[in-house]
């Protein structure tokens, strides 16, 4: 059932007057503009609640063309993708850092030009970390959410930086992914299901989330179906379930000598 609009709202506050969670800061990395979708609805939700949201992503999407655009692949199609990305951003309520890396990640150019731009991304996350110092970092997973190279070795950047050292302050790093039965390919279900035993954390949204998620989805011009509906995204996009699947990155909890535990 519903809560009333007051409780709703009483939720949203803490005895002071505080939104609940002013204060908390959440970091979300992905690879490409429109990336971002693949969590809007609870980017708007926490920062309606308060939390500093902050976006990074990583590559300038110049390879995404397709029936819905007949810009040129390169520098003209980065550059209208960076303007939808900066209104997406900003239609969620998150702080946009959008790197300069190429889409592909310079993968044609065989070794020496992927290295580069490999390495550059640790670097540069390396030093957003530390300058944001969120409490919560969410990004892709070894399934990068379809098996995009680019999805997987950006959320193996962020793994990575996460695990280089010990933080400031505590940490915690989450995997969005898709449940496993929600693929409806079985053959597809292997490059990128996730059993849902591994997806503890749930996090629910509003219809206001969802609206904001299909608001900010819509800047996306270059992307997607001029015809798309909220109800078309909310079915295909989040499997018509009203949360966000989630894994948090565990450590070990204790030393041991064996890998027979």
């Amino acid at each position: 059932m519903a809560l009333p609009l007051i409780a709703m709202l009483l939720l949203q506050f803490n005895a002071h007057g505080q939104k609940a969670l002013e204060g908390k800061v959440l970091l979300a990395v992905f690879s490409h503009p429109d990336d971002e979708g693949t969590i809007a609805p609870i980017l708007a939700k926490y920062s309606r609640q308060g939390a500093q949201v902050h976006l990074v992503t990583v590559t300038d999407g110049r390879y995404g063309s397709n029936e819905f655009n007949n810009f040129i692949e390169d520098e003209e199609l980065a550059a209208v993708r960076r303007e939808e990305l900066k209104c997406s951003a900003a239609t969620l309520g998150a702080e946009l850092t959008h790197l300069k890396y190429h889409d592909q990640l310079k993968a044609a150019e065989g070794f020496d030009g992927h290295i580069s731009q490999a390495r550059g991304i640790i670097e540069d996350l390396n030093g957003i970390i530390e300058e944001v110092e969120p409490d919560v970092l969410i990004t892709w997973g070894p399934d990068g959410w379809t098996n995009h190279m680019d999805h997987r070795l950006v959320g193996a950047s962020v793994t990575q930086v996460f695990l280089s050292k010990d933080w400031k302050k505590p940490v915690s790093l989450y995997y969005c992914g898709i449940p496993f039965n929600a693929i409806e390919d079985a053959e597809e279900r292997i490059y990128y299901g996730v059993a849902e035993k591994y997806l503890k954390t749930k996090v629910a949204f509003s219809d206001e989330d969802m609206d904001k998620a299909y608001q900010s989805f819509r800047c996306h011009k270059s992307q997607i179906d001029p015809k798309m509906t909220k109800e078309d995204l909310f079915r295909e996009w989040y499997k018509g379930v009203r949360y966000i699947y989630l894994r948090k990155f565990e450590g070990p909890k204790k030393n041991s000598d064996t890998v027979f535990d």
